[in-house]
């Protein structure tokens, strides 16, 4: 491979990891189920306590493909496979693994998906 740095994408990739996983840890108690009490919550207030567990709960989900696709990344440099890409087999440009370290596709088969 051309000039590809890969401690510094390991580097990188791992950092990324590390701070994803410590936001799940500090968003764990926004995706809680919603007391629906109404004596002590207004219907309106339960319908906002809704909407940011929905939107609590989808951030989760964000992140979880996240992990996987920086895990890939990592299982990618392992195998010696990191900058190519997984549908052409060409080399991936360093501009895009920089943008999106886990990023396993070139443009142009990224543009075609």
């Amino acid at each position: 491979m051309n000039n590809i740095d890969l401690p510094h994408y390991k580097k990188v990739l791992l950092q990324k990891q590390k701070d994803i996983l410590a936001m799940q840890q500090t968003a764990n108690d926004s995706t809680r189920p919603v007391d629906l009490d109404q004596s002590s919550v207004g219907r309106l207030s339960r319908m906002d306590a809704m909407q940011s567990q929905a939107m609590a709960l989808e951030n989760k989900r964000r992140r979880e493909i996240e992990l996987t696709r920086i895990d890939a990344a990592l299982e990618r440099i392992e195998e010696g496979e990191y900058g190519y890409c997984a549908a052409c087999d060409e080399e991936i440009a360093q501009r895009r693994l920089n943008l999106d370290p886990a990023n396993p596709f070139c443009v142009q088969c990224a543009s075609k998906m």
